[in-house]
């Protein structure tokens, strides 16, 4: 038993030895080589796949969910807001409101229901916030639509009580279903802010990069061994893996570059002009419902009038207003005529509505009203459509601009993920075959 333990522990002494022996010989430390090169050549590659996996996700996302849920918030803000001011513009008319505006009024209503189920088929329905917001206008909704039907019917009857019904629904739309839709589409827009962000960071890629470059600092290192050992020059196998490697460094940063630069314009051109742009159109939308409600209100209450004040003062022009930063945000974009036309817009109706005012003031409530409603040159009304239109004119171009952008730094990625692998087996296969080469030249 001593003997054959005896045995077996020498012949173990003696494998240890030839191995540490062998690792001195330059045949193996070659095939070690050999090994570690392959090794990091499919660990480079994973990592490089890695990197391109990870901005193309984001940059897709950008487009297929981060993008769609901020414009359906946006536009169930819009719509919310242009259903109120049109329900109290039907007011105006008595009696029985024009087709044209039941019309915009129903058609507000469904495109924002129809909004709000988008947004929560498309996730915009998770935890927290923006859960409770999307629950928020589900139910209120239905609400407010109910109460603008009672306010309709006493109001076609000749009742006062309409108008008491009308101020009831447009107080829970301004108290709780705008806020809730400026809540989402914040919540929306930040998302979209931070989804982009991953798309087009730096650390990723640096590390990815680095690692590639300090890769090829280990081919051009073993290069040189081999070389001295075995008194070849080229070899063909390390050329090849080196060209692969530059080839995969190269469409992966230009893929980045690309997508980067894509995504950085859509957020310039598109989606910050547009915020802007969201900004002006909800504070005139509130305006003008104001000055309707102020025509309405028949009990001395100038509250609406108040509001309207503000608002007009935060709209601007000038330094700090909404209608100033709107024509910065969009300055270089599409939007940019359509902003410089907006602020004329503004000026207009701000004087018309003056003049408004005056004559409701006056005892002159039926001139008022047509000023209101009216598309006359000169009147608040048209004033107001103008404004309206330009605001339209320029959210939807630079809401076009975005997308486009956005879909051309989306697909900037497309095949980079495996072109990157496919590049780092070559590099993998062609170091083994080149110092395979070599290790049977050196027998």
């Amino acid at each position: 038993m001593v003997s054959t333990a005896t045995h077996l522990g020498g012949q173990h002494q003696l494998q240890s030895r030839r191995f540490r022996l062998d690792l001195r010989t330059t045949p193996a430390r070659m095939r070690l080589l050999l090994a570690v090169l392959v090794l990091t050549n499919v660990a480079w590659g994973a990592l490089a796949a890695f990197t391109a996996s990870q901005y193309a996700s984001a940059a897709s996302a950008v487009v297929t969910t981060r993008e769609p849920l901020s414009l359906d918030a946006l536009q169930i803000y819009r719509r919310l807001s242009d259903a109120n001011d049109a329900a109290t513009t039907a007011f105006l008319t008595g009696g029985l409101e024009p087709a044209a505006v039941r019309q915009r009024y129903l058609a507000d209503i469904t495109a924002a229901a129809a909004g709000v189920e988008d947004a929560t088929a498309l996730g915009g329905a998770g935890q927290g916030a923006t859960a409770d917001d999307l629950g928020t206008l589900t139910t209120g909704i239905p609400i407010y639509a109910g109460e603008i039907e009672t306010a309709r019917a006493d109001n076609r009857l000749g009742l006062p009580l309409g108008a008491a019904y009308l101020r009831e629904a447009s107080a829970l739309m301004r108290g709780t279903l705008l806020p809730a839709a400026q809540s989402l589409y914040d919540a929306e827009y930040a998302s979209l802010g931070a989804t982009g962000a991953q798309a087009t960071g730096l650390p990723l890629i640096t590390i990815t990069a680095a690692a590639g470059v300090g890769l090829g600092y280990g081919l051009y290192r073993a290069s040189r061994w081999l070389s001295r050992r075995t008194r070849r020059v080229f070899n063909l196998g390390f050329l090849a893996a080196a060209l692969a490697l530059v080839i995969s460094l190269g469409w992966l940063a230009f893929a980045y570059a690309n997508g980067r630069s894509s995504l950085l314009t859509a957020q310039a051109r598109g989606s910050t002009p547009v915020a802007a742009l969201a900004r002006v159109d909800i504070a005139v939308q509130r305006a003008h419902a104001d000055e309707s409600l102020t025509l309405i209100d028949n009990s001395g209450d100038d509250s609406y009038q108040q509001d309207y004040l503000g608002l007009q003062r935060s709209l601007g022009p000038g330094a700090g207003t909404l209608l100033t930063d709107a024509q910065q945000a969009t300055a270089g974009s599409k939007a940019a005529p359509a902003v410089t036309a907006m602020v004329a817009d503004a000026r207009g109706w701000y004087q018309a509505h003056a003049s408004l005012r005056v004559l409701d003031d006056t005892g002159k409530h039926a001139d008022a009203v047509q000023s209101a409603l009216g598309t006359a040159p000169g009147n608040a009304g048209t004033w107001f459509g103008q404004l309206t239109g330009n605001l339209a004119t320029g959210i939807a171009v630079d809401q076009a601009a975005f997308d486009s952008s956005a879909r051309a730094g989306s697909s900037a990625f497309n095949d980079t993920e495996a072109g990157v692998i496919a590049a780092a087996l070559i590099m993998a296969a062609a170091c083994a075959w080149g110092l395979s080469r070599r290790i049977v030249e050196y027998r």
